[in-house]
């Protein structure tokens, strides 16, 4: 006869219900990832545990997380994970519960219920340091509790993941692509999905067609911000964006010189044609402290991000916000180049501060009714 008492099943359950998939961020038991529950006469469990795909890159974890979770509940002895696939049928049931019942993938951020925030970071030209403030950005939302994703949308010259440290490559689910998240961020790039350093060679209607797939393929999940980095300039990403989700802010990134200004405003100023909202100006290398004295040097000029949302204020109509000033700090640059960005690496620097300024600004944002719908119905006379 045992001496021990046999753990409670219902327990067990409520353990297994604490365990998240890492890809979904959902827990295993709404998935239907458990399969069974086997509790021997002497208190050992086995948990068996369908995975999405064969080789799913996360298997470890989710044996480590079962198994801390049920060796928790009193009366288990030992745990036994027992890993199987899902068949072709469960994971369509899976991709149809992830979807809402949508039988076709749709832009979760473009419909009306949609509470998601999403910002399309711009610029005018290239090496302003667009995609160090993107990332930076994301990372300091994520840690202020929000849930926040990344679109490289910059497709020929897609840098996102190694900023964020990302190595991993996405999960797919039938048609259904789980992205690979860092820092509390998810992210997804064109990289991801390329060998080595391979150039992208495509033309209009195949960026427009990769960006829709980024937006309905990828399962999100409730995001509160959605960052999107654009390629610099007003090509057919930029417009792509504003058909694909037309409530999406405009976020300019530009540097105090002229040339930065000029074309930051053309950026800027393609929301007049797109009617969309303009969110702020970001100005970045607005200036480095001196090694020595600490007085602030301005190496590219002045002013650079108040004259473009001075300009912008001017001619769209509406009130267009300096969010921030980002000094230069080469820690910027070092942490885009080892994966850690600065707002982590060191939080009290000049340039971390803005940063978090600027998300913070982001943060409490509330979102407007501007495209949205409000369910009233004309009444005829």
């Amino acid at each position: 006869m045992p001496t021990t008492t046999l753990p409670d099943t219902a327990r067990i359950q409520a353990a297994l219900a604490t365990v998240d998939d890492p890809e979904i961020h959902r827990p295993i038991t709404d998935l239907d990832m458990v399969h069974a529950v086997d509790i021997a006469d002497d208190g050992a469990v086995t948990v068996t545990v369908l995975l999405t795909v064969v080789g799913c890159p996360l298997r470890e974890k989710i044996t480590r997380d079962v198994t801390a979770a049920v060796g928790a509940v009193p009366g288990v002895t030992a745990v036994r994970v027992q890993l199987d696939v899902m068949s072709e049928q469960q994971r369509k049931d899976l991709q149809q519960k992830l979807r809402g019942g949508s039988p076709a993938p749709v832009i979760p951020f473009a419909q009306p219920e949609s509470l998601t925030r999403v910002f399309a970071v711009a610029s005018g030209k290239g090496g302003v340091g667009k995609s160090s403030v993107t990332v930076n950005l994301a990372v300091s939302l994520a840690a202020r509790g929000l849930s926040v994703g990344v679109v490289d949308a910059d497709i020929y010259g897609h840098s996102v993941p190694r900023m964020l440290g990302v190595t991993g490559r996405p999960t797919q689910v039938e048609s259904m692509i789980m992205p690979p998240s860092a820092y509390g961020v998810k992210v997804i790039s064109i990289g991801m999905f390329t060998s080595g350093n391979t150039a992208v060679v495509w033309r209009g209607p195949m960026l427009h067609r990769a960006l829709q797939q980024f937006l309905a393929d990828v399962y999100w999940g409730d995001l509160d911000v959605l960052l999107m980095d654009l390629p610099p300039g007003t090509g057919d990403i930029a417009i792509s964006v504003a058909q694909l989700v037309p409530t999406a802010e405009i976020l300019i990134v530009t540097t105090p010189q002229l040339a930065a200004r000029e074309v930051a405003e053309r950026a800027g100023s393609i929301a007049l044609q797109t009617h969309q909202r303009i969110a702020g100006v970001v100005e970045n290398m607005s200036g480095m402290p001196c090694p020595h004295c600490g007085e602030l040097v301005e190496i590219f000029g002045s002013g650079g991000g108040q004259a473009v949302a001075d300009s912008l204020t001017q001619s769209i109509g509406s009130v267009v916000p300096m969010l921030g000033s980002i000094p230069i700090d080469v820690r910027l640059r070092e942490g885009g180049d080892d994966g850690r960005p600065l707002v982590l690496s060191d939080p009290q620097s000049p340039a971390a501060m803005a940063l978090a300024r600027v998300a913070d600004g982001l943060a409490v944002r509330e979102r407007g009714l501007a495209g949205r719908s409000l369910g009233l119905t004309p009444v005829s006379r």
